[in-house]
């Protein structure tokens, strides 16, 4: 890990809600941050963007502990905010019910004011929604659920 993979690591905690971030890279070295104070997220400065309640359909689902889950997850591949559309007002790019491929975009998450496109790296039917838009995720969050 160099000095400006950390400096990334630490702007991607400064601009989101996230208290704490923990990395490990493929060598093994581990690197712990942790904020020393709440810090303001860009969204919250910015109200028009993506505060719009998403449509029903894009609602996340909770599974309870007792259901067995069937099929596999769509994961953050990194730090970011979660978004379902490519702006606010457009389309989602998935819902539930909707096929994909490994190379279908479900998803966008923001890190570091960069817009990612994730793939779904899978393929079959989305059957869960398992982050609100807008909202922080981490490195390995659930994402979607689908099955084959």
């Amino acid at each position: 890990m160099n000095i400006e993979q950390i400096k990334e690591l630490i702007g991607i905690l400064e601009n989101s809600k996230l208290n704490k971030l923990s990395f490990k890279d493929e060598k093994g070295c581990e690197l712990s941050l942790e904020k020393a104070e709440s810090v303001r997220p860009f969204f919250s400065q910015h109200p028009a963007a993506y505060h719009e309640m998403p449509p029903a359909s894009m609602h996340a689902t909770q599974t309870t502990q007792h259901e067995e889950v069937k099929g596999s997850y769509i994961t953050s591949p990194m730090v970011g905010s979660f978004y379902l559309t490519q702006a606010p007002g457009e389309p989602p790019f998935v819902k539930i019910g909707d096929s994909v491929t490994e190379h279908s975009i479900v998803c966008i998450v923001e890190a570091m004011k960069v817009m990612n496109e994730i793939k779904a790296g899978v393929k079959g039917k989305i059957v869960e929604i398992c982050v609100k838009n807008a909202h922080p995720v981490e490195f390995g969050t659930k994402l979607f659920r689908v099955e084959p």
